[in-house]
């Protein structure tokens, strides 16, 4: 049964909802806003600084310079900008970039100690390491390395190279911490088969030399990257870093990838007497799997008895974890087939999330049990671990888990709660920021670089200034940024940074409801939970409204484009082009009407709609069980990481957004229901985009 939706609001959100409408309009004319609280504190207006605009006209044309690479025109434009201009150095760091891609460093040591501890000196000195490694100039590359906060792969491989650190700490020109990075430090990289970088080809010829590397960590190697599909990248390792005539030699890992069946049909007879032999026979299992993974695990039982028993193991593991993924009963089957075989952190997980799809509490217990310590102590498995004490009659050990993460406010935080007996409710509201600490976040350069590269749509690198810049912050200087991002409508810095808080918070800020005058009439046309809609949209778009995923979704509701036409023919909306998707009115009707016909095609069940809404209607009716499950049962096995981790916050989002709007409590379980089997009549949600 739905939901009726009160058709009248209190005058605080009237106020609050009229804000927002203006404020769309005031930031459009290049004023700042002061919006009003939810408690309907009049708005104020301030106009911003002659400086702060003055020079956007250059900067702008140094942007484009520096894309262009043009540097006459780069600095032109950089002798245009006013010197109080938010984002000169920026530009700055556009020409020293440019001369340093031309082998000039000049200028970027004052650069660095003007600037130091910002995010632009950090990408500056990354940009001179990098330059530094490729010349081989360690004794420099040693000296700077360790004042940099955040290296990545690549400049750790160039660390390794450079080898011991030069200090020289009476000078005072070096921190005194160790720059000294062992090639050891490459391996978990090497063994996760993730793509490496060139610079650490050398360091890789080092370990292999001096035995750091073994043959064993090649073939490791080889096989993730043969698992991942990376089939020439595991050739390349196999025939650089294996001893003459053990890698492939003339095989051909791709022709055996593309047709698995043809190469089963003609299996040498001696194929496991050599690695590259099992090997490539795995290979051709994991492909088989994909197309159908009972095929596979027939296969497998029949050259199961020529495999040692490590590579069978390793094989059974693989096809038990798919099968999880699919939520095929063989899985658990399967998993016990791997007995005594080291799973990975995934096929762990699926391990659990098969047991709690067969509802075999001892099961959920034993595979959570056998997990190593970090992988344990993440809340899902504290949760699960805890329901499954709890089934098993283990009551007292139960509580002791759900104690472990009560209280946090997540999906797993709040089913703890729940566990306990305990009402979710919000945490005291902490204090307004005051005079002193808003003007320290007005004054920090970095915020306001950010907040001007917002104003210029240039939101990428606004959002990586903003990121930087509230580093290490204390929750009071969070709430000023928070509320600084609020006062400029950039919502989603505003409920980010709102979101980090330890121990003082706001949950108006991290739980932000603009645009509630367009969305909310709708909605209750509609007659949908506007917490839920609320909950779904901050975790779609954060409310940027002209937010656009990789993918092409557009707007608060991200909308693809084929889906807004579809509904727009739906629902007759009249006048409709796909321009209008941008347009916020258009694009919550569309949003909005399509959730709708999502939720009634599966059985009013926000918990289904907000997984359709991420991954297809059709993926989440199919993702039901063949028996009745719990809604938490679900959502802990959707088989895509990002929808799992999207329905949860979905949901999680929704009862703080209820309890924000005034609305009683509800339990999360509540909410999630119970999800009916799959196997009925209905198809409607296949029908649906």
């Amino acid at each position: 049964m739905k939901r009726a939706i009160s058709k009248v609001r209190p005058q605080a959100q009237r106020k609050a909802g009229r804000f927002f409408c203006r404020a769309g309009l005031l930031l459009a004319l290049g004023l700042a806003v002061s919006p009003a609280s939810s408690q309907g504190i009049p708005l104020r207006i301030t106009f911003a600084a002659a400086d702060d605009t003055a020079g956007d006209a250059a900067f702008l044309t140094a942007r484009d310079a520096f894309r262009n690479g043009d540097p006459l025109r780069l600095e032109r434009a950089l002798n245009a900008l006013p010197a109080t201009y938010p984002l000169r150095a920026l530009a700055e760091y556009w020409q020293l970039r440019q001369r340093l891609e031309e082998g000039d460093a000049a200028g970027v040591p004052a650069f660095l100690a003007t600037h130091e501890g910002s995010y632009l000196a950090e990408k500056l000195r990354g940009d001179w390491l990098r330059h530094m490694g490729k010349s081989a100039d360690w004794a420099n590359f040693r000296r700077e390395f360790g004042w940099l906060v955040q290296a990545d792969d690549e400049l750790n491989c160039y660390a390794m190279q450079a080898g011991s650190a030069v200090q020289d700490q009476a000078a005072g020109t070096v921190p005194t911490q160790s720059v000294v990075i062992s090639p050891l430090g490459l391996l978990p990289l090497w063994r996760s088969g993730d793509d490496m970088p060139s610079a650490c080809d050398a360091v890789v010829d080092q370990l292999v030399a001096n035995g750091g590397l073994t043959r064993e960590d090649v073939w490791q190697r080889v096989r993730r990257l043969l698992m991942a599909g990376k089939i020439g990248a595991g050739r390349t390792v196999a025939a650089k870093y294996l001893p003459e005539g053990e890698g492939f030699g003339d095989s051909r890992p791709e022709i055996v990838a593309a047709d698995p069946v043809r190469y089963f049909k003609h299996l040498p007879q001696n194929f496991s007497a050599t690695r590259s032999g099992y090997e490539t026979m795995l290979l051709a299992l994991q492909m088989l799997a994909k197309k159908d993974v009972r095929t596979a695990a027939s296969q497998l039982a029949e050259i199961e008895s020529r495999l040692t028993p490590d590579v069978r193991g390793y094989a059974w593991g693989q096809l038990a974890r798919l099968a999880a993924w699919r939520h095929q009963p063989e899985a658990l089957a399967w998993y016990g087939k791997a007995a005594g075989t080291p799973l990975d952190d995934d096929q762990q997980a699926w391990r659990v999330r098969a047991a709690l799809r067969a509802q075999d509490w001892a099961q959920v217990q034993q595979a959570i049990a056998a997990m190593p310590s970090a992988l344990q102590q993440q809340p899902a498995w504290i949760y699960w671990r805890g329901r499954a004490l709890l089934a098993l009659g283990k009551a007292a050990d139960a509580q002791a888990l759900f104690l472990q993460i009560a209280g946090q406010p997540d999906f797993y935080g709040n089913l703890a709660d729940e566990a306990l007996g305990w009402t979710i409710s919000l945490p005291p509201q902490a204090a307004a920021p005051t005079p002193a600490e808003m003007a320290a976040a007005r004054n920090n350069p970095g915020l306001q670089r950010a907040l001007a590269l917002f104003r210029l749509g240039m939101r990428v690198e606004g959002t990586r200034e903003w990121n930087w810049s509230t580093r290490g912050m204390d929750d009071r200087a969070l709430l000023a940024a928070a509320d600084l991002a609020h006062r400029h409508a950039i919502w989603d810095r505003a409920i980010n940074t709102a979101n980090r808080t330890q121990t003082q918070h706001d949950y108006s800020l991290r739980y932000l409801a603009p645009y509630r005058d367009q969305v909310e009439p709708t909605l209750q046309e509609l007659a949908l939970d506007p917490g839920w809609v609320y909950g779904l949209m901050r975790q779609e778009s954060r409310f940027v409204m002209n937010a656009n995923s990789s993918v092409g979704a557009q707007g608060l509701m991200q909308i693809m484009p084929a889906t807004a036409k579809w509904v727009a023919k739906k629902i007759r909306l009249a006048d409709y082009h796909p321009r209008k998707i941008s347009e916020m009115e258009t694009n919550i009707r569309l949003g909005a009407n399509y959730l709708k016909l999502v939720l009634d095609s599966l059985d009013d069940q926000p918990l289904l709609a907000s997984a359709a809404y991420n991954a297809g209607p059709g993926r989440a009716r199919r993702w039901r069980g063949d028996q009745p499950l719990e809604g938490a049962v679900y959502a802990e096995t959707i088989p895509f990481a990002e929808t799992r981790d999207y329905v949860k916050k979905v949901m999680s989002n929704a009862m703080y957004y209820q309890l924000l709007f005034g609305g009683a409590p509800q339990a999360l379980m509540t909410r999630l229901g119970i999800v009916a089997p799959s196997g009925r009549d209905d198809t409607t949600a296949e029908s649906l985009p």
